[in-house]
């Protein structure tokens, strides 16, 4: 199934790294990783930043390695945040994840965790969804195996992972749709000679996200066998998958029209798009192979290609512009995570990317809108995908949300890669309907009027281009008051200030008041974000 080689070997690796750091704290003698540890009071340079210049922004470390157990969760905020979703409730957004920390301090404290905010800035953990695995997926699964031919024997003590669970507000209630999978060699004990078993979505409700009282529904959809492959591996390189669809990485969505679709789909045989009833948010049937979705996204020969390497998709409709939005996440999520975005006007798709090619044909999927970056004074961030997009309905904007990881190797950090952070940003949108995503986290700046005297300076520019495991490194642009560019760009620039549109050689990108999250003192400063001709993300921001 999906993963079943490649979430083992990171499955793998986190038990690795749980045995070398859950008594670890950071180094205090790392000197290439700036980072603010305390509240120190921010110094913003008036010349650089916009108003107010008192600005006091968030100052919590990217390294909380010191604070990663269990009973220091309280000062945790977004620290292991892995596979997020997001949804309001009242005052409150609620942020809903993976079972996964460093060190695995979650483990023993339920499962799905939770935490709350009221400005998508500072979180409060609230514990977890359930306390125990539920009973109805051991025997859903063993009925399964009881019905295979030749009938396997039932697995008593079924290995669980709790994964990427997605919330949504429907009516009234609240659908969290969750992913179990069961980590078993389907026959066997080598994942080497037999693919690992099924995996299940659930479905849990609650009509009030502060109580964290859930009702289980039980099963949804499990991932299903088409007969094409056996569950045999001829060796652990044998990538031609079992299952059709892998039932994990659930979202859900509402058309306009009324219809409720989950969307859902990992590496084997593409994403899939579900109808379910609106007022049990599961499929009616599940009888055939059909039954269980129609293919709305893939990766390379979609028809030949069992192995397909990208997962977690979220889909939105943008009541503005007239389309659905499917963000996807690509590759391994170590370090190479990356996150696309394709639309349609039709839920089932097409889904085109800016080029016009279709993902749902298998075309590679643009824009880019995330990947391994770094800005200087920062190791940066990889493992960045696998979005919740989610809009807040009083102010309209809308967020992109998921995990970033520190890079391997970071100075003064054991298992640096381990490092799980949540990130919040917003989503600019193009003039000709593109969704992208903030070069910088949220972090509440004020909104301030940007002249164009503000644009001349330094700034630190990355594209985000496309480069397997590799983090794209920020370059110097200088932006003179003649309207002249040098550094990494050359030619000339111009700045409209009632759209904040910053013109660069012809190419627009949005201009915002942001935090400068790499600065010691962290402080306000200026982005920009656009897309080159070959529809990959540009960022910038203002250094100096």
């Amino acid at each position: 199934m999906k993963k079943s080689k490649l979430y083992s070997k990171f499955l793998i690796i986190f038990l690795l790294f749980s045995i070398g750091t859950v008594s670890i704290s950071c180094s205090e003698d790392d000197e290439d990783f700036t980072d603010d540890s305390v509240d120190p009071e921010p110094e913003p340079d008036p010349g650089t930043d916009p108003e107010p210049d008192d600005f006091a922004g968030p100052t919590y470390p990217d390294d909380y390695t010191n604070i990663a157990s269990w009973e220091q969760r309280s000062q945790w905020n977004l620290a292991n945040v892995h596979d997020p979703t997001v949804e309001k409730d009242g005052e409150y957004f609620y942020m809903y994840q993976t079972d996964a920390s460093y060190g695995n301090a979650h483990e023993g404290h339920g499962h799905y965790p939770v935490r709350r905010s009221t400005d998508l800035i500072n979180w409060e953990h609230r514990g977890a969804v359930f306390s125990e695995a539920p009973s109805w997926i051991k025997d859903s699964l063993n009925n399964m195996r009881a019905r295979m031919d030749p009938p396997l024997d039932p697995i008593e003590n079924p290995n669980y992972g709790f994964w990427a669970p997605h919330i949504s507000k429907v009516g009234n209630t609240y659908r969290l749709y969750y992913s179990v999978v069961v980590t078993n060699p389907i026959v066997g004990s080598d994942a080497d000679a037999a693919w690992t078993e099924r995996a299940f979505i659930g479905l849990a409700e609650t009509n009030d996200l502060a109580s964290n009282n859930w009702t289980d529904k039980g099963m949804v959809v499990s991932s299903v066998a088409d007969g094409v492959e056996t569950y045999l591996r001829e060796n652990g390189n044998d990538w031609s998958g079992y299952f059709k669809f892998n039932a994990i990485d659930p979202s859900f969505i509402v058309t306009p029209e009324g219809e409720h679709w989950l969307i859902y789909g990992s590496w084997h045989s593409g994403i899939a798009a579900l109808q379910v009833n609106p007022e049990t948010g599961k499929p009616d049937r599940l009888e055939t192979v059909e039954d269980h979705g129609v293919r709305i996204a893939g990766r390379g020969n979609v028809n030949a290609n069992r192995w397909q390497g990208l997962e977690g998709p979220e889909i939105i409709y943008n009541e503005e512009t007239g389309y659905y939005y499917l963000f996807l996440a690509y590759d391994e999520l170590s370090v190479a995570y990356n996150t696309r975005v394709v639309r349609s006007q039709n839920i089932t798709g097409p889904y085109v990317g800016i080029d016009g090619s279709s993902v749902t044909e298998g075309a590679e999927a643009l824009p880019i809108v995330t990947h391994p970056y770094a800005f200087n004074n920062h190791p940066g961030w990889v493992g960045f995908s696998h979005p919740s997009v989610f809009q807040d309905e009083d102010t309209g904007q809308w967020f992109y949300s998921s995990q970033a990881r520190l890079p391997e190797g970071v100075q003064g950090i054991n298992a640096s890669n381990a490092v799980m952070m949540g990130h919040v940003r917003k989503i600019e949108w193009t003039e000709d309907g593109w969704p992208l995503v903030s070069p910088e986290r949220y972090a509440g700046v004020p909104e301030s009027p940007i002249s164009e005297e503000a644009i001349v300076g330094t700034w630190e520019h990355i594209t985000l281009n496309y480069q397997y495991r590799e983090i794209q490194e920020s370059t110097n642009v200088v932006f003179h008051e003649d309207n002249t560019v040098s550094g990494s760009i050359t030619g000339s620039w111009s700045f409209d200030s009632d759209s904040n549109t910053l013109t660069i050689n012809d190419k627009e990108h949005i201009v915002s008041n942001s935090w400068d999250w790499e600065a010691s003192p962290r402080h306000t400063t200026l982005t920009y974000v656009g897309l080159n001709s070959s529809g990959r993300s540009a960022w910038g921001k203002k250094v100096e």
